[in-house]
């Protein structure tokens, strides 16, 4: 992994609006997310997690450009990725692709393997001359350990495992330096899933390439992940490195998602303390003030309630990483 910056969020920011009545008009806005920043380097892979509804699949979204921002910037090798506009933004997003979460409804049923993994060849037809595109759909599919003689099947052919290799072959046809993978493993079974996991590392490995791995499965993204970063109802509130985050957290949101985590070990179980979060996730249409997890939490004070708190460095114990609590105290993990 290089420490070079290859992607980076600045303050992202989407509302969508909540419209009613006969003219439709604006009564509010869902705050799915409200000032995310991160930075991606080079060969890493940056995990993000946390609940349904907190905006993971949003992010994932707006860093395909498959939505447009409310505010905040993307830069993509020094590039403005909102400013970009027809032949430029197409160019961009052969180094920007994505693997989607359902692979049971991600690959069109009516084309065949062969045409779904070759379809960037026709957007970008300068990629590879036209005679050799099925040789090369043949590789890629060799390259993610499908049959390169299964060319002309169709998607309800295959396994869901396959399937999502599928969707990992059309994501790796233009070269790209950035992968999204938005729940790629969610749909699968759990050996399945390990597979899947075990693919995209060697993938990475072999051709430098960067991954966003959004998931909720904390145990799939410690595997894979070099940082990861937590949301919570549109925010980010903790970005550490995977040591730091799963063996000192120091948000007391992750320490409660942390807790929750099966130990098969059990040995261990009665060691660990769970933390069980009082009432439901509020709506992202009417977030709490101050820090958004103050309704649950049990350190909170008044000033969660008014003040914002920062993602910054805090200590951890044995360092520091950066926490949005005003309060942020490392726990150790068992």
């Amino acid at each position: 992994m290089s420490r070079e910056v290859i992607l980076e969020a600045d303050n992202l920011v989407k509302y969508y609006p909540i419209r009613a009545g006969v003219l439709r008009r604006t009564i509010g806005q869902v705050k799915a997310l409200d000032g995310v920043s991160f930075k991606l380097y080079k060969g890493e892979t940056l995990g993000i997690v946390g609940e349904s509804g907190c905006g993971k699949s949003t992010l994932g979204r707006m860093l395909m450009r498959l939505e447009e921002p409310t505010a905040g910037t993307l830069t993509f090798d020094g590039v403005d990725v909102y400013t970009q506009k027809g032949a430029a933004m197409r160019r961009l997003r052969r180094d920007i692709q994505i693997v989607f979460q359902d692979p049971y409804t991600s690959l069109n049923p009516r084309k065949t393997v062969g045409d779904i993994v070759g379809e960037p060849f026709e957007i970008h037809r300068d990629v590879v001359p036209k005679g050799g595109r099925r040789r090369r759909v043949q590789e890629l599919l060799d390259l993610v350990g499908l049959n390169p003689e299964h060319i002309n099947r169709y998607p309800h052919q295959f396994s869901g495992g396959q399937r999502q290799r599928i969707g990992i072959a059309r994501g790796l046809a233009l070269n790209p330096k950035v992968i999204i993978c938005d729940e790629p493993v969610s749909a699968l079974d759990v050996s399945v899933q390990a597979q899947v996991v075990n693919l995209l590392e060697k993938l990475q490995s072999e051709f430098g390439l960067a991954y966003v791995f959004i998931a909720h499965d904390l145990s799939v993204v410690r595997h894979i992940s070099d940082r990861v970063g937590v949301m919570y109802l549109g925010t980010m509130v903790e970005l550490g490195d995977e040591e730091q985050i799963y063996s000192r957290p120091t948000h007391p949101y992750t320490q409660a998602l942390l807790s929750a985590v099966p130990v098969p070990d059990p040995t261990l179980r009665g060691r660990r303390e769970q933390i069980v979060l009082a009432g439901d996730v509020p709506s992202p249409a009417n977030p709490p003030s101050g820090c958004r997890f103050h309704t649950r939490c049990w350190k909170a004070q008044q000033k969660c309630v008014t003040d914002v708190p920062l993602l910054i460095n805090r200590p951890d114990g044995r360092g520091a990483h950066d926490s949005a609590c005003h309060f942020a105290e490392a726990r150790v993990v068992v």
